[in-house]
């Protein structure tokens, strides 16, 4: 997952690294992990930079090139869980399909869908690039599934 967008509205929007890593309240090596593809930011993290610089989250990591701006939320693990429920339905997938295609255990697509744990990040890409889901859907942030459409 590329992420270079995050640097790219740092940089022209006139911020340093600890700029942003005061705002997190995190160390500022964090926000160069995540600049570096060095760490998956979390994604209550990317979605504070969604917040932070109005953008959407499909346009941070490229699943579009829209800067869609949606309701400054904080993420919700039961509604990300409901939503990661209804894509699985959706597509007639298994919990158990699910957890093979992202190499996890059918334990934690549990766990994720009801609302006890929050998604990883990459977990999440991975399903939204594959199936072409909005990730800001997904998050709660769209009422729209499917990237095409929007």
């Amino acid at each position: 997952m590329n992420l270079e967008r995050l640097q790219h509205l740092r940089v022209d929007n006139d911020l340093k690294q600890s700029d942003l890593a005061d705002f997190f309240n995190i160390k500022q090596v964090n926000i160069s992990n995540w600049e570096n593809n060095k760490e998956i930011i979390p994604l209550d993290k990317l979605n504070g930079y969604a917040n932070y610089f109005d953008v959407s989250l499909d346009y941070l990591t490229k699943l579009s090139n829209k800067k869609n701006k949606y309701d400054k939320i904080n993420l919700n693990k039961s509604v990300v869980g409901k939503n990661l429920r209804a894509f699985r339905k959706h597509y007639d997938i298994t919990q158990v399909e699910l957890a093979t295609f992202l190499n996890t255990s059918h334990s934690t697509i549990s766990a994720y869908e009801s609302g006890k744990t929050l998604i990883l990040t990459s977990f999440a890409y991975q399903i939204c690039k594959r199936y072409n889901i909005s990730l800001d859907w997904l998050c709660g942030k769209s009422n729209i599934m499917n990237l095409t459409t929007r």
